[in-house]
């Protein structure tokens, strides 16, 4: 990632931080639980329809891992705590992801240089990863170092979203933009995550979670996928 690139990022999500505003994603509201449980669901069609469940023996990496928190979703599956890893631009959250995961190499780094070798993971995930970065260059670096970390016939778990006009710091990633970034590859997509601008205030209502529950089978209402590029 170029350093401006690099320097970007990391400003936004410090801002973040610094303003409370990783709050809004805590696991137990209950908008993210609704959001959680649908990637969860699309994430392990993806795995299975891959045979690659259960986890164990699974080497997996995440980049831009926060606080570890899809790693520790990788344990639930079956995956060992040895086996994992994961890399983040901001040395907090890599500090907290390490308290968090113990047993994980955990490690703050730049996406656009991973320091593994070549095929080194079964799976590397990056969710809400390419999303984050807008410079097309340092988009390419970031999926090419990826690639390069994973094993033939391994996985590439992508979780991102294809709209998002709110969010100025972030450029959304479509289909036919994530299948020219990997070019000649076999991809699955499973669309997930009822939109939040409807989610968010539905869901506290009497009856909301009915609600939206009905309303995440219009596809059309779904503003993220989960895709795994099969390497």
């Amino acid at each position: 990632m170029a350093d401006a690139e690099a320097e970007r990022v990391r400003t936004a999500y410090e801002r973040r931080a610094r303003l409370g505003l990783d709050a809004r994603y805590d696991y137990w509201q209950p908008a993210n639980l609704f959001i959680y449980q649908a990637r969860e669901r699309a994430v392990l069609k993806l795995l299975r329809e891959a045979n690659l469940l259960p986890l164990d023996g699974r080497r997996i990496l995440d980049v831009g891992c926060g606080d570890g928190a899809v790693l520790r979703d990788m344990v639930r599956y079956g995956a060992e705590p040895s086996l994992l890893a994961g890399i983040d631009l901001l040395p907090d959250r890599v500090e907290r992801a390490r308290e968090l995961t113990p047993g994980a190499v955990i490690n703050a780094a730049d996406a656009r240089q991973i320091a593994f070798e070549d095929a080194s993971f079964d799976i590397v995930l990056g969710f809400t990863l390419l999303s984050s970065v807008v410079e097309e260059q340092a988009r390419r670096a970031v999926v090419a170092e990826m690639v390069r970390v994973t094993k033939p016939g391994g996985v590439l778990l992508i979780y991102d979203f294809w709209i998002n006009p709110f969010n100025r710091t972030v450029r959304p990633l479509r289909r036919d933009h994530l299948r020219k970034l990997f070019p000649g590859r076999e991809i699955d997509f499973v669309s997930t995550t009822l939109a939040p601008p409807i989610l968010r205030p539905l869901v506290k209502l009497p009856g909301g979670w009915f609600a939206c529950s009905v309303m995440d089978v219009l596809r059309f209402l779904r503003t993220h996928y989960v895709a795994a590029v099969h390497i």
